[in-house]
């Protein structure tokens, strides 16, 4: 198996949707959906106006869409994460924007990819 990493350069724009197998890097512009079983990184020059499917997602840049991944979501101390999350696992740092909601977890990954609706706290 070989690993290899496309690269989307800063000079790169997209309107469309993007799929891809393996790991890609996105430094440029994309309007659109990208989706993955593979891992994507958001480079910092990136702008992305769309949904993102993928297994893991880690990103420098900004993002405006919901996220979806099956492992990991990473938001970086530069990153701009305006949308909503669900993922296995969720790391923001110090210093990233994040404006949305979040459901962690492999029960909450699952429903969510499931499209099940989100369990009724107790009492209700």
């Amino acid at each position: 198996m070989t690993s290899t990493k496309n690269v989307l350069s800063n000079d790169v724009e997209i309107k469309g949707s993007i799929k891809f197998s393996h790991d890609l890097i996105i430094d440029g512009r994309i309007e659109g959906e990208v989706h993955s079983d593979g891992a994507l990184t958001v480079g910092e020059n990136a702008n992305i106006k769309g949904e993102i499917k993928t297994r893991t997602v880690v990103i420098f840049g900004k993002v405006e869409g919901n996220i979806i991944v099956q492992e990991r979501c990473e938001l970086k101390s530069n990153a701009i994460l305006i949308g909503d999350i669900a993922a296995g696992t969720l790391s923001i740092e110090e210093g990233a924007t994040f404006d949305g909601r979040s459901s962690v977890g492999r029960k909450a990954d699952s429903a969510k990819s499931a499209g099940a609706s989100a369990p009724k706290p107790a009492g209700q």
